[in-house]
């Protein structure tokens, strides 16, 4: 509605200013704001602090005496004075990245923070949350629910400042907006939270909240300004993955109608990881079904790879034919998916077993900002569901082309987008990019009309000196800091996968054969065992 500041300026500013008076009353460092107030609440990594210095502390002032001097009725606009923090680098004109530093401020390599007790700048420090990290990955309302019960720090800063916000939103909605859902848009998509106020109420729950006006959305509905529930805008193009009816289930798969005879499968599992009960599962599905569909994925991200802890558990049982089974699995499905009609759409993080199974069929559709790769080296291995053969494949015309894929998959890179994605070789040339996020599955959709089953490639024996150009490769990488003998070693594997195979057959054999002998040895298991419980790689 026409009213001062609209939504984004009357709540989301007031959401900013009033993250920074929460900061300064609980005695919390910046960064330890930032990690709560970044994608753990479903926002931006540039969460809060960072997100003011994008702003610029001046306007964020003159924003604030905006809404003071134009809506002397509301009364948390007219509590809410200017942070002393912001004040004091607004004097001192630091006020933010146009200006070089706001509470941050980078020197060369160096990040420093401001403390907001003295009120200087000092050395940028990791924040220690174990709470947090304990639940960041699960599903936004049930972390954030966990949070606010929590005792420590992470439980003090949300019990102090999301139940005020959200109640906010709630006293505003009538007079800025015309439904709850206009008003969660505009949080949405202007700024790039993953739930608006009312949505994340919904899902926190508003008993936990002490809300008494809810549920704001229910089975397609929204609730009214009335009391009365209206359905929500049907806009088929940006329909998501739960929007579509659901006909048929299994612990790892939903499958859904798209119409049109068109089908959606859709990964139920955490994180999107696999494993080899949704290997089987994709399989009866294939075995059952001959309509066209799409691939993709329930969770918050299509997928962060194989599920380690399937190898970890054939680790302390020395099951190393488990293991080749469950590779020869994989490599299966993933061929069966590269001769059906069927297009990948995927969006978040496409990583390591994720990509070999979207990368397997005919057209991959992703959303332009997809973080895109195999990491698998990271953990000590290289892809084992045919991802290391398929990389082959794609760039046999060359000598060269086959040294630059080795280089990518021995160091673990990850594209940070689609096309940087496509420039490596992780996707074809004629692979989609979804630009526009919201019209993900409605691409993928236009994408599976002309998806038609390539014929398979044949292995052909690579022009030019092959072997010693994979060995300078990783000679080159070697001399670098971050690549170790045993990353050596996992690139040789890579290396051994590219040049000794006759056929397509034995490449697929070898594959198998080169993981399971990086997975046997010590240093891969400790990789595995760190990733697992820290979460960060190690470079042994």
């Amino acid at each position: 509605k026409d009213t001062p500041g609209f939504i984004a300026n009357r709540y989301g500013m007031w959401s900013m200013i009033f993250t920074v008076e929460v900061a300064e009353r609980l005695g919390m460092t910046i960064e330890e704001v930032d990690a709560i107030c970044g994608p753990f609440l479903g926002r931006p990594r540039s969460a809060a602090f960072r997100l003011n210095d994008i702003v610029g502390l001046d306007v964020m002032a003159d924003i604030h005496q905006n809404l003071v001097d134009r809506c002397p009725h509301d009364q948390r606009a007219q509590s809410l004075a200017l942070p002393k923090s912001m004040s004091i680098l607004i004097e001192k004109g630091w006020i933010g990245q146009k200006a070089g530093q706001g509470y941050y401020r980078k020197e060369g390599n160096e990040f420093f923070s401001l403390d907001l007790d003295t009120h200087a700048y000092r050395m940028r420090r990791e924040p220690e949350i174990a709470r947090l990290t304990e639940i960041e990955r699960m599903p936004i309302g049930e972390r954030i629910r966990l949070g606010l019960e929590d005792r420590s720090l992470l439980g003090d800063f949300l019990r102090a400042y999301l139940p005020s916000a959200l109640k906010y939103a709630d006293e505003l909605k009538e007079e800025i907006s015309y439904s709850v859902e206009d008003f969660d848009r505009v949080m949405q998509w202007g700024f790039g939270w993953e739930l608006g106020p009312f949505a994340l109420a919904d899902a926190v729950g508003h008993d936990t909240l002490g809300m008494s006006d809810g549920p704001y959305y229910r089975d397609g509905e929204m609730k009214s300004y009335s009391g009365d529930y209206v359905p929500c805008a049907t806009e088929p193009a940006y329909r998501t993955v739960t929007d579509f009816p659901v006909i048929s289930e299994s612990p790892t798969l939903s499958v859904r109608d798209l119409g049109d005879g068109d089908l959606l499968v859709a990964t139920k599992t955490k994180m999107g990881t696999v494993n080899p009960d949704l290997l089987r599962e994709l399989n009866e599905f294939l075995d059952a079904n001959r309509a066209p569909f799409i691939l993709t994925s329930e969770a918050r991200v299509f997928s962060f790879g194989f599920d380690l802890k399937f190898f970890q558990s054939a680790i302390e049982l020395s099951d190393w034919n488990g293991v080749d089974e469950a590779l020869a699995l994989f490599q299966q499905t993933c061929r069966r998916l590269s001769m059906t009609s069927c297009v990948s759409a995927v969006y978040g993080f496409c990583l390591g077993g994720g990509l070999e199974l979207a990368g397997a069929c005919p057209i991959v559709v992703a959303q332009a900002e997809t973080n895109i790769g195999f990491p698998e080296s990271r953990v000590g291995l290289i892809p084992g569901g045919g991802g290391t053969v398929e990389t082959r494949l794609r760039h046999q015309e060359s000598a060269k082309q086959v040294a630059d894929a080795l280089g990518w998959v021995a160091q673990g890179a990850v594209a940070s987008n689609a096309d940087e994605a496509k420039r490596w070789g992780y996707l074809r040339a004629y692979d989609v990019t979804a630009y526009h996020p919201d019209r993900l599955i409605a691409d993928a959709k236009i994408a599976l009309r002309s998806a038609t089953v390539p014929p398979v490639p044949d292995w052909t024996v690579i022009p030019g000196p092959l072997t010693g150009m994979l060995d300078q490769t990783l000679d080159k990488l070697q001399k670098g800091q971050d690549f170790s003998i045993h990353d050596r070693k996992i690139g040789d594997a890579i290396a051994h996968v590219f040049c000794k195979p006759k056929s397509l057959e034995d490449a697929y054999a070898r594959e198998r054969e080169e993981f399971v002998k990086l997975l046997r040895d010590g240093l891969t298991q400790a990789r595995i065992k760190h990733m697992l419980e820290t979460g960060k790689p190690l470079r042994n």
